[in-house]
């Protein structure tokens, strides 16, 4: 139910003006999905998503069709969308030879995926962290000769299911790393939704000490616990701007089985509404995306303002 003059505009002191949402609904959110999603709702879902306003949509994933099923049509899908006026589509490269298949469809912005910590290097990429380092090392190199925008995931930064709390030291070196490569951004993965609002500070700060600047990083917040929204805040509160987000909720992790939905679009987009920050966002359009997509997926949506907004059971 949409009520007018809600939710109520009162700006809190030192935060953004502006937030830039970086959507994955239509990759990390459908990547876990066991019934295929027919290609042409894939596409319709982001024409949608870019129709309520987001200008970043992660599009698919060039993976290799055996380890992400649901993305195996990632050649037929990314041309149906890649003439959005004024929309940027990264894609997931796992490899060079992902990086080649992205090229060979005009892909501008690619994603690599790295781990904080050994079990997830070893479950994700079957290879320890330094290794998949190497590995990314010429992919990010070749991205960069081509001039793409390159991002990094850097997955399990407060915590793993397998080792517990990460070190923040720890996960600070990788990101050093893949600065250093040349990547020119960074999503801080909060996979299993362990995080609480003093950890996200800590670890922004001692990045910042270490040479990583905020106009660098962006978030990955999980809501298994139901702290991502307080985790965003912290991370406004630290000049973060890049908040990563998925329509619905949908999404989580096929190699960390604790890792539920991500942080939903709606529900960050009525918290940044009401705190006066502007998003380009229509929440409208975006719960009715959502809404659709449910009905696609033969579900209700797990996010409650998409669930207020539209009287979803």
């Amino acid at each position: 139910m949409t009520v007018q003059g809600l939710p109520m505009v009162v700006p809190a002191q030192d935060l953004p003006a502006r937030v830039r949402i970086y959507e994955v609904g239509a990759r990390d959110g459908l990547q876990n999905e066991k019934a295929t999603v027919p290609t042409e709702v894939k596409a319709e879902f982001i024409r949608r998503l870019a129709d309520a306003g987001l200008t970043t949509i992660e599009a698919t994933s060039f993976v290799h069709p055996k380890w992400v099923p649901q993305l195996a049509d990632a050649e037929q899908l990314f041309p149906l969308v890649s003439d959005l006026p004024g929309v940027h589509l990264p894609v997931l490269v796992p490899n060079e030879r992902g990086l080649d298949r992205a090229l060979t469809l005009g892909a501008r912005h690619i994603a690599v995926f790295a781990s904080a910590t050994e079990s997830f290097a070893k479950a994700n990429l079957n290879r320890t962290v330094d290794e998949s380092l190497a590995m990314f090392e010429p992919v990010v190199q070749k991205a960069r000769a081509d001039r793409l925008h390159v991002r990094a995931y850097i997955s399990m930064c407060f915590g793993d299911p397998w080792e517990g709390a990460v070190p923040i030291h720890q996960v600070v070196r990788v990101c050093k790393a893949l600065l250093d490569m040349g990547c020119d951004e960074l999503s801080l993965g909060d996979t299993i939704g362990v995080a609480t609002p003093g950890h996200v500070q800590s670890l922004l700060a001692e990045l910042n000490e270490e040479g990583v600047p905020t106009s660098a990083l962006g978030v990955h917040f999980h809501d298994t616990y139901g702290q991502a929204l307080a985790n965003t805040l912290a991370a406004l509160q630290h000049g973060v701007t890049t908040v990563d987000a998925s329509a619905g909720g949908l999404g989580g992790c096929p190699y960390a089985k604790s890792a539920t939905g991500n942080l939903a679009t709606e529900d960050l987009v009525w918290m940044l509404q009401g705190l006066g920050i502007d998003t380009g966002v229509d929440l409208g359009r975006l719960t009715a995306t959502s809404v659709w997509m449910a009905g696609q997926l033969g579900r209700p949506s797990p996010s409650r303002t998409v669930k207020a907004l539209s009287h979803q059971e």
